[in-house]
């Protein structure tokens, strides 16, 4: 009877072991970044990389006709913005790989503990039966003093053969799972460091696109003729861009009038769009940067920020405007009221839509330069009443504008 006992502490051993076991899979917090999300990442990437090859198609043939420099200049500000969505889509890439190392890593180590314990079991069973000896089932079964007792130890002896079956299975599948998660954690170190080589080449890529951006504009500049009908053409423009920008408020103040809601103009109020202070060029007459932007500018240009810097929402309000112009490039307008707006330019990524409501603060963009711009830098305007007017100098107090504390380059 002492060895139906210890067959009956080995069944029971090897029982608890499966169902811990069963609980381990069905560990709802199990792998929380798969192989398919990076696949899909990486799917995101394809079609990034196809709208580029049709962009320098076009590229390469505008390039052939001088007369359409702004037109070189979008282009490469679009490649500007693929190319910056590749960047942020290969550091998602990495990030994801981070996170499914790190849950291939524990899952490995999960794995490893769990064969150690089945390996240990698997001894136990081994040293029970040397311990036996030369006994063998049939002998115990043969010992049966009664046909109940041989009844009870034929189940025994069930168990005993389906425990040592399971204890070997169990084993193997474990060892074939650690070699696998092994293979799979190495693939995924491979391609992440693949990854990172290739956020490197792309960086690389935005700086030599953004060079190449500036060099337009400058080119430009160099030619007098053509600088001169290109800034008929970008006045143009933004006057049709503020008239737009004018309905655009006024609908908005409608609607909200139908709906309810106060649509006065509240001046006033407003904060940095950017961290900076530092202004290259202010509202009204300047020597034109580059010599190809407005000498009558309207609005106030914000330097020292690069092309990484968050753009905030000056005063809370709607969006009436987030899209792309030849001459502000990627632009974004707030109408705070009837008649009072602010518009944010030459950003390198627009993050809100028409409609949406921003409280002021609020990130609404990335800096850049794009549109009829030499350098990163923000362009912003205010308008109050359906007029523009100079932040630094227009407020509610008399001498002292809207933003205070500013150094002005000696250029402004």
């Amino acid at each position: 009877m002492k060895n139906v006992s210890r067959f009956r502490r080995l069944a029971r051993q090897l029982l608890a072991l499966c169902l811990a076991l069963c609980f381990v899979a069905a560990d709802p917090a199990a792998a929380l970044v798969t192989q398919a999300d990076i696949d899909a990442l990486k799917g995101d990437a394809g079609a990034l990389k196809d709208q580029k090859k049709t962009l320098q198609a076009e590229l390469d043939r505008l390039s052939k006709d001088k007369s359409q420099a702004m037109e070189r200049k979008n282009n490469l500000d679009k490649q500007i913005t693929a190319t910056s969505s590749e960047i942020a889509n290969v550091e998602e890439q990495i990030s994801a790989y981070a996170s499914l190392i790190a849950q291939s890593e524990a899952d490995l180590a999960d794995a490893q503990e769990r064969e150690a314990a089945q390996y240990e079991l698997f001894c136990d069973r081994v040293r029970a039966m040397e311990e036996q000896g030369e006994v063998s089932y049939w002998s115990v079964l043969f010992r049966a003093s009664s046909f109940s007792d041989l009844l009870g130890r034929l189940d025994i002896i069930n168990e005993i053969m389906d425990a040592d079956q399971r204890v070997i299975d169990e084993l193997k599948a474990l060892q074939a799972e650690i070699e696998e998660k092994k293979s799979q954690l190495e693939a995924s170190k491979a391609e992440s460091e693949e990854a990172k080589a290739e956020l490197v080449a792309k960086k690389k890529e935005l700086s030599g696109l953004r060079d190449q951006a500036n060099a337009v504009i400058q080119a430009l500049a160099e030619d007098e003729a053509a600088t001169e009908a290109e800034i008929d053409g970008l006045e143009d423009e933004q006057k049709q861009i503020q008239a737009e920008i004018q309905r655009l408020s006024r609908e908005l103040a409608a609607q909200q009038a139908a709906q309810g809601q106060s649509s006065h103009s509240n001046p006033g109020g407003y904060i940095w769009p950017v961290d900076s202070r530092y202004i290259t060029s202010t509202v009204g007459g300047r020597q034109s940067p580059g010599g190809i932007g407005s000498t009558n500018h309207k609005g106030t240009d914000i330097g020292r920020v690069g092309y990484t810097s968050p753009i905030y929402a000056a005063k809370a309000g709607t969006v009436i405007v987030s899209q792309r112009s030849s001459s502000y490039g990627e632009y974004v307008v707030i109408s705070h009221g009837s008649g009072n707006t602010t518009l944010y330019g030459h950003m390198s990524q627009r993050k809100v839509s028409v409609g949406q409501y921003v409280s002021q603060g609020a990130v609404i963009g990335i800096t850049g330069s794009t549109g009829n711009s030499t350098g990163p830098h923000l362009h912003f305007e205010i308008t109050e009443g359906g007029v523009r007017v100079n932040p630094l100098s227009h407020g509610a107090e008399p001498r002292k504008g809207y933003l205070s504390g500013y150094t002005l380059s000696k250029s402004a």
